[in-house]
């Protein structure tokens, strides 16, 4: 089997985040096979070659925080297509205890 890049292995996760669900930078870093690489699901997400299948407005501080620096369009934007999704806040953060995704990690290979 091909060694798959650490971006590549992020992005796989991020694509099964379903609508209505988000993902924590953390949570997806340990999905992709490292739990330490929460920084790194940050630059990948930024450099996002494919938004139209790699959902990264789904990924939100473990808090329920919109990304500061989110890439296509600013924090406001990500609420937006969060909210579009039926995705919950509370003080403008995620209900993360409602709207955190719960995937078993088998699910992904």
């Amino acid at each position: 089997m091909e060694q798959q890049s650490a971006f590549e292995r992020i992005y796989a996760v991020v694509r099964r985040i379903p609508a209505g669900k988000v993902a924590s930078y953390g949570q997806v870093a340990g999905l992709a096979g490292n739990p330490r690489w929460a920084r790194v699901v940050g630059y990948a997400l930024h450099r996002n070659p494919d938004p139209g299948t790699i959902p990264c407005h789904r990924v939100v501080t473990r808090d329920g925080r919109m990304a500061p620096g989110f890439a296509f369009g600013g924090p406001e934007i990500q609420m937006q297509l969060l909210l579009a999704e039926g995705v919950g806040f509370e003080d403008g953060r995620v209900i993360m205890s409602e709207y955190q995704w719960q995937c078993n990690p088998e699910e992904l290979h």
